[in-house]
Formats: C-alpha cells, structure tokens, sequence
C-alpha cells in the first residue's frame, strides 16, 4: 500500500459555520447525477463523508447494500455516526481514511463516490487512481467538486470580488485547487478512466431565506473558522481586511435583488470491466 501524501491542508476546517453548509447537503442537492444509477444492493465507498448527511442518504438508497464513510478526520466522523444513527440506518458503517491510500482491496466497491474533496487534496490524480483501483470492474467512481472562478452573483460587489480573490489564494497556498470543477474530466483521464461521463449541477440562493443562508454563513467562516485563521496567519488578509469581507457578505444577503450561483463540475467514471 502506498503511503499517504498529505501535502494539502483542509482549508476550511470544521467550524459551526462550515458545518452549517455540509449538513445541509443531501443526495437530492449535492448527488443527483449520481442516484439514477444506484441500485438497492450497492456496496458503496463515500470518500470525504464529513458530518454524513450525503452518507447516510446513499444509505437509505441501497437498503440491500451497505455505505462505507471514510474522512481524514476522526472527529467528524463522531458527528457522522451519530446522523446515521438518528436515522435509524443499520447498512452505512465509517472509519478513517486518506483518499492518496485507501485501505480497502482492489474491486471492492460497487460506487465510489466525493463530493467537494479533489479541491482540497493534493494530488487529486492520485485520488482518482485509488478510488479507481477499490472500485469493481464495471463500478461507477461518482466526483462532484465546486469551480469558485466560476461563481457569480447579482449584484456587482466589490467585497465579494475580494472574497473571491482571497479564498482561491488561500485555498492554493494549502495545496489545493479552488476551481477544482473545471478539471475533473482532465484528471480522470490521467487517472486512467476511458469512459467518463462530465456533467455539471448548481446551487443558487436566491429567495430572502436562502441569501440569508448562504450570506451568514460566509460572513462568519471569514471571522471565525480555520479558513480565517489560515487567512491571517499566511498573510493573505488582515483582520480589517476580513471584516470587510464579511460585511460585504451580510449587505449582499440584505438585497431583495440578490442572486448568487454556485457552478460544480461532476464526473461519472465506469471502470474498464
């Protein structure tokens, strides 16, 4: 078995306001290219699970199957197990992993499956071969990963252009690669894939309840969480610099105008049987 590289760092951490966002992510939201080929007796690997919402959806779907969760964190992985557990779900199990070095057998799974991990790994190549290798002959490896150059909103804000700017420095000066979206298709390619299937999918907050959201949360993961930290401590920004960020989030969110639209890449990859 390989050893792992851990050259990228988790930007983003897992702060309340972090966790705001991933929990409320779900297979319907964040999977939906994937579903329609899901089967009910799957064995399933989903890499990069966090807090297990998308988990323990996958779960529900393969009731004759079994889901594997595995992330970097231990952690996390509490907090996964406990979602699991308040659903009742007795076929998803997890443990701790690095995406670089799987410790699973070749052809074990049936779906291998990311959501927003490539972005913050730092060979996102590499990932790709080992989620290829554990898949079976014939499986799906499933990668869904945001394109922050690509995100845009209504209206024009000076503030959120200098969001923008600061989170892809930030993000690239901890090994990962902000616009990972555009570039899944090229890297399951070099990963070895011959039959990929590239589509994308979005998130839009537009309605008052959801720019509050999307904004809020944005505002306090630029004070509070471990992006923040990474921010100042690298001298990406400084505090005034992040306040201004923040506030630009919180003006854009009281816009009765406000649009913001979150572009993913997404790749379905079939394994040469």
């Amino acid at each position: 078995m390989p050893e792992p590289r851990e050259t990228a760092v988790y930007t983003h951490g897992h702060h309340e306001s972090v966790l705001r966002s991933h929990t409320w992510r779900t297979a319907a939201n964040s999977a939906a290219y994937l579903v329609p080929s899901l089967r009910p007796h799957m064995k399933i690997l989903d890499v990069g699970c966090g807090p297990g919402t998308i988990t323990a959806d996958l779960a529900a779907l393969v009731p004759d199957g079994h889901v594997t969760g595995v992330d970097r964190e231990p952690e996390i992985l509490e907090r996964a197990r406990d979602t699991a557990a308040e659903r009742g779900l007795a076929n998803v199990g997890f443990a701790v992993a690095d995406v670089h070095a799987l410790d699973y057998p070749d052809d074990t799974f049936c779906v291998v499956h990311a959501h927003q991990v490539l972005q913050h790994v730092g060979d996102p190549v590499r990932a790709l071969s080992e989620m290829r290798r554990v898949v079976k002959p014939g499986g799906l490896v499933a990668v869904r990963d945001a394109d922050y150059e690509a995100m845009t909103w209504f209206p024009a804000s000076e503030g959120l252009d200098d969001w923008l700017d600061l989170y892809r420095r930030v993000a690239r000066a901890n090994g990962g690669e902000p616009d990972a979206g555009r570039r899944l298709k090229a890297w399951a390619l070099r990963a070895g894939f011959t039959d990929v299937t590239a589509t994308s999918g979005t998130w839009t907050f537009a309605t008052r309840e959801e720019r509050a959201w999307w904004s809020g949360l944005w505002a306090d993961r630029t004070l509070a969480s471990a992006y923040a930290d990474r921010a100042r401590l690298g001298g990406h920004a400084s505090e005034a610099q992040l306040r201004a960020v923040a506030d630009a989030w919180r003006e854009w969110g009281e816009r009765e105008d406000g649009w913001f639209s979150v572009l993913h890449g997404e790749i379905l990859c079939r394994k040469d049987a």
